[in-house]
C-alpha cells in the first residue's frame, strides 16, 4: 500500500509528521492549502500523494536490506546499467539509524521534499527509462525482478493514473501520448517518459510542469512525421 500511495500510514518519521501531507492537492501544488488532519481512512481506501509516507517505504526497505539504499541502488541498478558515479542520494540530518548488524547510516528520503534525496544525471534518467522500457532486463541480464515493470504500470484500484510510484496516462490525461505510458515526475519538473508502444523515452529536467502536455503532444506528432 505505500507503493501505491493507499497506506494511510500515520505516524513521525524523522522530525516530520504525515500530517504535513495530508490533504495534498497535486493539481495545486504550491497554491492550495495542506497539512490539516484529516480524518484517516482504513488502509487500501483512500489516495494520497504523501512524502513522509514514502519516507516511511524507503526506511522500512532500508531496514529489509539491512544497510543503506544508496549502497543497494549502486549495486543492483547504476552499476549494471552503467551509470554514471557522481551521483548522489542525501538523508536528513534526522534519519539516523543504527541497523539489526550494529551499523549506522541514514535513511534516505523517497523524494527531494524538504531538502536531501536523489540527485543524478539526465543520461542516468534515461538509463532508467530505457530499463523500465525493456522490461527490466539490461543488455540481457535481469535487473528487475519478473512482472515488476508490468505491476509498475498497473493501475492501483483507487487511482487510474498511478501504479507503483509511477505516474500512469490511463485517463487520457496527456491525450497525445499513448495510454500505456509511464511517467517519473519529480520535483523541479524533472520527468521521465516511457511509452513501450513507440519504444520513446524522454527526459525532461526543470520544466515547468503546465509546459508538459505541450511538449509531449509535439513529441508524440513527430513521432508519425
Amino acid at each position: 500500500m505505500l507503493l501505491t500511495q493507499t497506506s494511510e500510514w500515520e505516524g513521525t518519521l524523522h522530525g516530520k509528521s504525515d500530517v504535513l501531507d495530508r490533504g495534498r492537492d497535486l493539481q495545486r501544488e504550491g497554491k492550495a492549502p495542506k497539512g490539516w488532519e484529516r480524518p484517516l481512512e482504513p488502509p487500501g481506501s483512500h489516495w494520497e500523494y504523501n512524502d513522509v509516507r514514502v519516507n516511511a517505504l524507503s526506511l522500512a526497505l532500508m531496514l529489509r536490506f539491512g544497510r543503506p539504499l544508496p549502497e543497494v541502488w549502486a549495486e543492483r541498478i547504476m552499476h549494471p546499467v552503467g551509470g554514471s558515479g557522481d551521483w548522489s542520494w542525501d538523508g536528513y540530518r534526522t534519519a539516523s539509524v543504527t541497523l539489526p548488524n550494529g551499523r549506522t547510516a541514514l535513511s534516505v528520503p523517497g523524494g527531494t521534499h524538504w531538502g536531501g534525496g536523489l540527485r543524478t544525471h539526465a543520461e542516468d534518467q534515461a538509463r532508467l527509462g530505457l530499463l523500465m522500457l525493456a522490461g527490466g532486463i539490461w543488455e540481457g541480464r535481469r535487473i528487475l525482478p519478473p512482472g515488476w515493470v508490468a505491476a509498475s504500470g498497473t493501475p492501483c484500484p483507487l487511482h487510474e493514473d498511478y501504479g507503483l510510484l509511477w505516474w500512469l496516462n490511463r485517463s487520457g490525461r496527456f491525450p497525445e501520448a499513448d495510454r500505456e505510458s509511464l511517467f517519473a515526475q519529480g520535483a523541479g519538473g524533472n520527468v521521465i517518459w516511457v511509452e513501450p508502444a513507440t519504444r520513446i523515452v524522454a527526459v525532461f529536467r526543470w520544466l515547468d510542469p503546465a509546459a508538459l502536455p505541450g511538449i509531449i503532444a509535439r513529441i508524440s506528432r513527430a513521432r508519425t512525421i
